[in-house]
């Protein structure tokens, strides 16, 4: 039987859910509160080039993503290269592409060397990862690298991630990291190959939005959600132009933004939600003149840079989609309450370039074209020991309305393949646990 279903929240996860329900026959509305869809996968214009808010590269290994490309016909706009990785420490810059400079990098004595491979080596080999849930992050790190190396890149990379909430991490937030973007190389410490679709993610999404509409879905853009709420003809979207009723509604909102729209939880769904803890960033997009190295990302251990690392799309990208010039990002992953949220751009901006020019002395301020920052306070739910067993329940106390978010992805991090995969599982559960509900009530 064919159902009014709204979406709130116009992210791929809300995309993949409307397509995925809009072919089961039902009809779909999503609203989005921002002019365009795409949530953290959004564009913009930056000086006189158009492309992604944040960083986002495709992995060999990102079925889904794979899938959906061939759904909308871009598979043939997909860009395949070799990158490379930079390591800057110690105020020194290193290459760490290869198994040979890997085992040239003198920060790290050979035995320590040694045993960061086998950390590596063992974490991708591991299947269960919910006896590393148990673990604390720097516990299992110190087991299989030690303490040096721990100390000297893991922690470093940790707080980088995480602040100080590195502290209440699991393994299986490192796990996660290490697995997927070890499936992204070719063997062993070898070369990494990573792609990305001819226009970015502004191609995507054009090509995703036109399908959704052709398939019937209404999209209502600049449409902030105020509450979601029960009502007599079925869950209600309360929003800045008026109430939609539907048969059941789906939240894609993370889990601090759910709990204000969702009044009526009970109060242990509300606790739920209160205790997934969110880490937030402050990214910045630069367009240069001219590159400031060679590598896609360089990872930074110093913690006197203010930002979490370097990534120079134009290493991965044809520098003809940025008409010649280069396209950097500069991330800070901050929690939620951070100042950095309330701090003036400008005063960001200075830091940032000017720990630009400390680490490239090449860099001038004069190769800046444009400068920009996107700050977004809940992007990823932060592993926390066990938190499988504290994810919110996607059927809430609320009739008809679900939620699915990125708090949902227990095994993973945070990127747009574990989201379509979210996408993939997550509709069959709304539907099969509404079915559910309905023969309860007609028993």
């Amino acid at each position: 039987m064919s159902e009014r279903i709204g979406i709130v929240g116009g992210g791929l996860l809300g995309m993949m859910l409307a397509l995925r329900f809009r072919q089961q026959g039902h009809e779909v509305t999503i609203l989005e509160a921002a002019p365009e869809l795409g949530g953290l996968a959004a564009t913009w214009q930056l000086g006189d080039i158009h492309w992604d808010k944040h960083y986002h590269v495709i992995l060999l290994s990102d079925q889904h993503v794979g899938n959906l490309l061939a759904e909308l016909g871009l598979k043939d706009q997909m860009r395949w290269v070799q990158t490379k990785t930079g390591f800057y420490t110690d105020g020194k810059m290193y290459s760490m592409s290869n198994s040979v400079e890997f085992l040239k990098f003198p920060p790290l004595r050979l035995i320590d060397k040694f045993r960061l491979g086998a950390t590596i080596m063992r974490a991708s080999k591991i299947k269960n990862w919910q006896k590393l849930e148990q673990i604390p992050v720097v516990d299992w790190l110190k087991r299989w690298s030690g303490r040096r190396t721990t100390e000297k890149i893991w922690i470093p990379l940790l707080r980088a991630k995480l602040g100080d909430s590195y502290e209440s991490a699991s393994a299986a937030f490192i796990w996660a990291i290490i697995a997927r973007m070890y499936a992204a190389r070719r063997s062993g410490l070898k070369q990494e190959q990573f792609g990305y679709v001819q226009g970015g993610y502004a191609t995507i999404l054009q090509r995703f939005q036109q399908h959704l509409e052709q398939l019937g879905v209404e999209i209502l853009t600049n449409t902030p959600t105020q509450q979601v709420r029960s009502s007599q003809a079925g869950p209600e979207i309360v929003t800045n132009n008026g109430e939609h009723s539907f048969d059941r509604v789906v939240v894609t909102t993370a889990a601090p933004i759910a709990r204000r729209l969702l009044p009526e939880l009970t109060a242990a769904e509300q606790l739920t939600l209160d205790q997934v803890k969110y880490q937030g960033i402050v990214c910045a997009s630069i367009l240069l003149k001219k590159p400031l190295d060679r590598y896609y990302v360089t990872n930074i251990t110093d913690t006197w840079v203010p930002f979490t690392a370097v990534i120079e799309m134009t290493t991965l990208v044809d520098p003809q989609e940025f008409g010649g010039k280069t396209l950097v990002y500069l991330p800070k992953y901050v929690a939620p309450n951070d100042p950095m949220f309330e701090e003036p751009e400008e005063q960001i901006k200075e830091r940032f370039l000017a720990a630009l020019a400390r680490m490239y002395p090449h860099f001038q301020r004069e190769d800046v074209l444009a400068f920009q920052l996107s700050r977004v306070r809940n992007v990823f739910a932060i592993s926390t020991l066990n938190y499988s067993q504290h994810v919110p329940p996607v059927t809430t106390s609320v009739p008809g309305v679900y939620l699915l978010n990125s708090s949902h992805i227990v095994n993973g991090t945070l990127n747009v393949n574990e989201t379509l995969q979210l996408a993939e599982t997550g509709w069959k559960t709304v539907l099969n646990s509404h079915q559910n509900q309905l023969q309860g009530v007609g028993a």
